[in-house]
């Protein structure tokens, strides 16, 4: 019996981006979550939604505002369109970002992927980028103090700082400028990379050929189409379902508009940076802005290119003891950097105070190690109470500091009240 044609339009598109078949452990829900795809999906219909809203929106400081109050209450289905964008966007920072941690976990980024996990880190910053630079664009007092806030913490990163901040800003503060080079930034330079390196994300996977699952002496092969494409159509019919109905009733965020000269209180950074602006309550702002990102962000580098005794591509924390690591680290890591946060906030005040300090060394460098040497030792309890190898404690690691900067988060967003004071 002759394929319809519609078959066979379907497949020749699916193998551009899948092989005609696929190992059947690699479209188990359960080994990959569907992030990536997910992640995808949240692109195009960002893309879609931001194409329409490039109609109605005016980057200008006099009009934003208002064309953003026109789009809700005159246009139809106005409303609607800006929530699903708003909702999607914050949507794929979460999904991009627990890809990020399941490949990680699942140990998908060594030999021939080392690559695609530099590519992967790279695509988590161009989306908060253009999260961020979204962010600005109501120009109403949560958008405009929040970018505010991050933009002067710029200033404090070492010899070029202040140029960063002024070539973001494209001045010494936050005004018509800025709104205008976020505005071409989120809508034009920040999609156009986003869709190459997406597109070589993707051909490096398959090029890798696809999800990275455990070794064994016999795999089983099944058709692509229809096995994996009918779930892919199913979750992205969910999700698109889903973002509808909680943008039909939960309205995207807008404040009055932005007022330079009147800060609320508290003022807050995106919440996704929270973490940064709760680290700078406790550390110096170098410390904060500077050496412990930068510092993070080499080691997140480096992960796929350390020696290591053995590796296991596609085995879920290496081992059952690199599982009990990370659960174990995890709760460790949450409950000491609260812990150490309600103490930096008293005691350690109340002793710099007195011993008057210089405050890059009370505020920055004795903070730090009081945080990594209590961490360091739990390291070392962790090697050798299970006789843990290099490849688990790097997850421990990995572990701590993930935990650590959902804990600051959730501490700056959830519990600081009325005395959080802007950041300047």
């Amino acid at each position: 019996m002759k394929e319809p044609a519609t078959n066979k339009a379907i497949k020749k598109f699916i193998l551009h981006l899948h092989p005609l078949k696929i190992d059947k452990r690699a479209i188990a829900f359960n080994r990959t979550f569907g992030l990536g795809g997910i992640a995808a999906l949240l692109f195009t219909l960002l893309f879609i939604t931001g194409m329409m809203l490039k109609f109605i929106y005016v980057p200008s400081a006099t009009q934003a505002h208002d064309s953003i109050l026109s789009l809700k209450n005159d246009i139809i289905f106005g409303n609607l369109l800006r929530n699903l964008h708003y909702w999607s966007a914050m949507l794929l920072v979460v999904v991009a970002f627990l890809h990020l941690v399941r490949v990680f976990y699942s140990q998908s980024l060594f030999h021939e992927r080392r690559k695609n996990w530099l590519y992967g880190l790279l695509l988590m910053f161009l989306v908060v980028s253009a999260n961020f630079t979204g962010y600005l664009l109501p120009w109403d007092q949560l958008s405009y103090w929040a970018v505010t806030i991050m933009t002067n913490l710029l200033n404090y990163i070492p010899l070029f700082g202040d140029g960063l901040a002024d070539l973001i800003r494209d001045g010494d503060t936050v005004g018509e400028a800025t709104l205008l080079r976020f505005y071409h930034f989120h809508t034009g330079l920040l999609p156009l990379l986003m869709v190459f390196f997406l597109a070589s994300h993707f051909w490096l996977v398959r090029k890798a050929g696809g999800v990275a699952l455990p070794k064994v002496e016999k795999s089983k092969k099944v058709d692509t189409h229809p096995h994996l494409t009918y779930k892919e159509a199913f979750v992205a019919l969910i999700i698109i379902l889903a973002l509808l109905l909680f943008s039909i009733f939960v309205d995207a965020p807008l404040l009055e508009k932005a007022k330079p000269t009147v800060s609320p209180n508290p003022s807050k950074a995106p919440w996704y940076f929270m973490g940064f602006q709760e680290l700078l309550m406790h550390v110096h702002p170098v410390f904060g802005s500077f050496i412990i990102p930068l510092a993070v962000t080499i080691l997140f580098i480096v992960i796929p290119f350390i020696k290591y005794q053995e590796i296991k591509p596609g085995v879920w924390f290496h081992s059952p003891t690199g599982k009990k690591i990370t659960i174990i680290s995890a709760i460790f890591s949450a409950i000491f950097t609260f812990g150490f946060a309600i103490i930096n906030d008293t005691v350690f005040d109340f002793t710099n105070r007195l011993a008057e300090w210089p405050s890059f060394i009370s505020t920055g460098v004795l903070p730090t190690l009081l945080y990594l040497l209590p961490a360091g030792a739990f390291l070392f309890y962790l090697k050798k109470k299970h006789n843990a190898n290099r490849t688990e404690l790097i997850i421990g690691v990995v572990t701590i500091i993930l935990s650590a900067y959902i804990t600051m988060m959730l501490t700056g967003s959830l519990l600081r009240g009325e005395g959080m004071q802007l950041i300047f």
